[in-house]
């Protein structure tokens, strides 16, 4: 005899295969502003004990306090980061145009090591292919950071509503959300202590190690400082890449100018101080926070930069984090433990 599959549970997948496309498609079309989504929650987590003092404390209109702490991020947050970017664009176009110079530079320097130590080395570098590489991948990281901005209004928006319609926004989420409040109370807690940890603990241990190198360029004289400054305070926000990003070319350069006092002198301190910093700042500012693995920032540069552009230093690791959160959240609610629960009580 055949069984029959009850006709609830077919109407319980069709509802959920229903839900799976009418999701998928927006999230497809969402996905380019999906910078503007991560961002309203990062501000959002960060920002909210300022939004209750000053309207419990303080007792300020709830329209007038958003208003302004969206003023102060504005101020505080998005005009630097547009400035770096700006920067960043126009030394990068630069650098794309002189790429195949540097790399005769570079090639040079290498051919002195040859005469040392006997080894060809020059003839397994094309400049040509070098400067294309350069050419795509760092133009395409600036274009990049320029199409999250169109975000921007929608991140603003979602953060007026979450800041002025906090109760709305909790309930919403109880009721949507297909989990006990008590799972839901301690994702909560998660989400805002990875929130912290990476739109807090990873920039400024990478500011505070971009100011370290800076004493040091300013030191030894290093042409544009502020340049390479930045360009080392991306680099300390990459595992296992970290400061080296800044240091190694400013010594190339540097060296191929004639300058071989202050190259190895940069090169040193950049080892020597810079190196040593980078544990003594982290264990400091992250002790402070929570701390992120290492493999999950990696992992989420490498997601979030194609996917952000430059911002996606910041918003890959939240998005790997958010990931890990929900793959908690399964195997809490249905994983082997509750499993296991249900036949005892049986």
């Amino acid at each position: 005899m055949i069984k029959q599959i009850p006709p609830q549970i077919i109407r319980q997948i069709f509802v959920i295969l229903l839900i799976l496309l009418m999701g998928s498609l927006i999230f497809r079309e969402m996905l380019p502003y999906l910078t503007g989504v991560l961002g309203a929650i990062t501000l959002y987590v960060l920002m909210r004990k300022w939004m209750e003092t000053l309207v419990n404390k303080k007792k300020w209109n709830p329209s007038l306090a958003a208003a302004l702490l969206m003023f102060l991020s504005f101020v505080g947050i998005l005009i630097p980061v547009a400035g770096i970017i700006l920067m960043l664009s126009n030394k990068i176009g630069k650098a794309v145009q002189n790429s195949e110079e540097v790399t005769h530079a570079v090639k040079d320097q290498l051919g002195r090591i040859e005469d040392k130590f006997g080894y060809d080395l020059n003839s397994q570098i094309d400049a040509s292919a070098i400067s294309e590489w350069i050419s795509s991948n760092l133009q395409g990281l600036v274009g990049g950071t320029f199409n999250a901005f169109i975000a921007i209004g929608l991140m603003y928006f979602l953060l007026y509503y979450m800041f002025t319609n906090q109760g709305e926004l909790k309930e919403s989420l109880k009721e949507y959300i297909p989990m006990g409040r008590e799972n839901l109370q301690e994702i909560g807690v998660e989400v805002k202590a990875m929130v912290r940890s990476n739109a807090l603990g990873i920039p400024l241990v990478a500011v505070a190690q971009g100011i370290v190198a800076l004493i040091g360029f300013l030191i030894f004289g290093i042409e544009d400082p502020l340049f390479w400054f930045v360009i080392t305070t991306i680099g300390s926000m990459i595992p296992f890449v970290g400061t080296l990003i800044g240091i190694l070319p400013v010594f190339i350069l540097t060296l191929s100018t004639g300058e071989s006092f202050q190259a190895w002198g940069i090169l040193i301190y950049g080892f020597v101080i810079v190196g040593s910093t980078d544990n003594i700042i982290r264990l400091y500012v992250l002790k402070k926070l929570d701390n992120v693995h290492p493999l999950i920032t990696l992992i989420g540069v490498i997601v979030g930069v194609p996917l952000f552009g430059f911002i996606g230093l910041i918003f890959g690791p939240l998005l790997i984090s958010l990931f890990m959160v929900i793959v908690k959240i399964y195997r809490k609610e249905y994983g082997k433990e509750n499993f296991r629960t249900e036949e005892e009580s049986l």
